[in-house]
């Protein structure tokens, strides 16, 4: 079976820079390693997703001229969210919790970077796994290693850094962790390439996938981030990050903005012009440069 690569956007806002850096190094990655590319909507989060923001993601990336071999949208996989969920429920690893968020981050300690590490609160109380109450997965004390092909090798424990997190909310949404470790088995991801940021998630998603039957995990590669030079915070849609669309209606070419992503990674030396083959060429490059 083919193994793929994925590019994995949420429709809670428009694109901008940070997401086109990452899909220039999923693409690179793809061309290197010869990886059919699979675009992934992440829109579990119904409550901020819109379709508005969907169509947009189509039209920006076809606009600067990214090809995808296949696509998928997380709001059509609830049935296959509830299999996996069933898959673990009967080996016992989950449970219902009706902690309150106030009471989330009143009676639970925190990691230094803010994750709240719960704490077990409902693991006895027999709640029921059904909205209204949060799904929790049976998270037990195990170092988890692995290799990032930029940053090396890793040792972390899951239980340390997040405790039982949750795979569905009270509103009856799936989470993150638990959507996108269900997708990255059932789309048969070889590859996970994203921003750093994300690089604390990967233990416990590697640990639920083992859970779900998938050894060995994905191979991951964690690229650096583009920060905004006056707030020094990283690029993102809840900082309210000038979209993509926003620079083209201000006249300003794809060649223009490619060329300005390259010359911010330090790929070229002054801020020229670049086509989406010669930057992808140039992400190229330096991914080769971490794989050596």
């Amino acid at each position: 079976m083919t193994l793929n690569i994925r590019f994995a956007p949420s429709p809670t806002g428009y694109l901008h820079e940070g997401h086109l850096l990452s899909a220039l190094y999923v693409w690179a990655m793809a061309k290197l390693k010869n990886y059919p590319v699979h675009l992934r909507i992440e829109d579990h989060d119904q409550s901020r997703a819109r379709n508005e923001y969907i169509d947009a993601i189509y039209e920006d990336l076809e606009w600067f001229g990214f090809e995808w071999d296949s696509k998928s949208k997380q709001s059509n996989r609830h049935e296959i969210y509830e299999q996996a969920l069933y898959k673990l429920e009967k080996q016992h690893l989950i449970y219902g919790c009706d902690c309150s968020r106030k009471s989330l981050s009143l009676e639970n300690p925190s990691s230094s970077d803010g994750e709240i590490i719960y704490q077990r609160h409902c693991l006895n109380k027999d709640l029921k796994i059904t909205p209204p109450n949060t799904t929790r997965l049976i998270v037990e004390s195990s170092p988890v290693q692995w290799n990032d092909l930029r940053l090396g090798p890793f040792t972390e424990n899951p239980a340390v850094q997040c405790g039982d997190f949750a795979l569905r909310d009270r509103l009856g949404q799936w989470t993150y962790q638990f959507a996108v470790c269900v997708d990255d088995i059932e789309e048969n991801i070889g590859m996970i390439v994203r921003g750093e940021d994300l690089r604390s998630s990967t233990a416990r998603q590697i640990f639920l996938m083992s859970l779900l039957g998938k050894k060995p995990p994905p191979h991951y590669f964690h690229h650096s981030l583009l920060y905004d030079p006056l707030t020094g915070l990283k690029l993102s849609k809840r900082q309210h990050s000038q979209s993509l669309r926003a620079e083209k209606m201000k006249g300003l070419s794809r060649e223009v903005l490619l060329g300005q992503i390259c010359f911010k990674l330090h790929l070229i030396e002054k801020e020229v012009p670049m086509t989406l083959n010669e930057s992808i060429f140039l992400f190229s490059k330096q991914i080769e440069g971490y794989l050596q």
